[in-house]
């Protein structure tokens, strides 16, 4: 596991890489056939960057590609995050489905990036080994997204601790590459951290424990665009007490 400096310092890498959260210009939703793509208003998807013109994107058979004015037709490869892009200068393109809706995001490569983060200082008590036990039949519950409608989830497994006389059980509600996250709110939210939640990775997993570290955890990127879409917590993961452990609101 990286110390905590190494882990920040890789959090502030991710936010101010080229397909990071501090670029992100434009998300809008791709409709069917060939789409004309820039800035101009005529266009089918119009652009708050970029050229007037900028060229036309096709969707087809699962595969996304775009030809610029000069007929030069690039295809969509698909990036570590899961979507698929493309760099058109001066912008970074993305196919960004939500709910079988496919959208265009578009990030613009010549903007400044720059972000200045702000934690609670690290407290080992924070770092809490969990009981870690799969659901004898997986759970299937709604929750609310931040810019977006209400999503379904599966819910596998359970993260259980005792923190002064309370038991606490914590739902991850999504993976990322192979890891659990959990979405969650305490009495800091909307007051020292982000308003809608936090997310926190489950990390050294064993079949019957797992490590919260919530001197690791994070704000959403709905925290630093509008045009980010931001699941919230489950109704077991809002904490009625203060996590002031992790990042505070930016």
């Amino acid at each position: 596991m990286q110390s905590w400096d190494e882990w920040k310092a890789t959090r502030k890498a991710a936010l101010l890489a080229e397909d990071g959260w501090l670029n992100l210009t434009d998300r809008v939703e791709i409709g069917a056939g060939p789409q004309t793509v820039g800035r101009a208003p005529g266009n089918d998807l119009v652009l708050s960057v970029g050229p007037d013109h900028l060229g036309v994107l096709t969707l087809a058979d699962g595969q996304a590609q775009f030809a610029t004015p000069d007929r030069r037709v690039q295809v969509f490869a698909p990036a570590p995050g899961g979507f698929a892009q493309l760099r058109v200068p001066p912008l970074l393109l993305e196919i960004h489905p939500v709910d079988g809706v496919a959208a265009l995001r578009v990030r613009d490569l010549t903007a400044p990036r720059g972000v200045d983060l702000h934690y609670f200082p690290p407290n080992p008590a924070w770092v809490i080994r969990a009981r870690w036990s799969a659901l004898g039949t997986p759970e299937t519950t709604t929750i609310g997204q931040r810019g977006g409608a209400d999503m379904q989830v599966n819910l596998t497994h359970l993260a259980r601790f005792s923190l002064d006389g309370q038991e606490i059980e914590l739902a991850p509600t999504h993976w990322k590459a192979g890891q659990p996250m959990f979405v969650f709110r305490d009495a800091t939210s909307g007051r020292e951290t982000y308003g809608a939640a936090r997310f926190l990775m489950g990390e050294e997993m064993t079949e019957t424990e797992i490590t919260l570290d919530f001197n690791r955890a994070f704000t959403p990127p709905c925290a630093f665009t509008p045009f980010a879409i931001c699941p919230l917590p489950p109704r077991q993961n809002i904490l009625p007490f203060a996590v002031r452990a992790g990042e505070i609101w930016p």
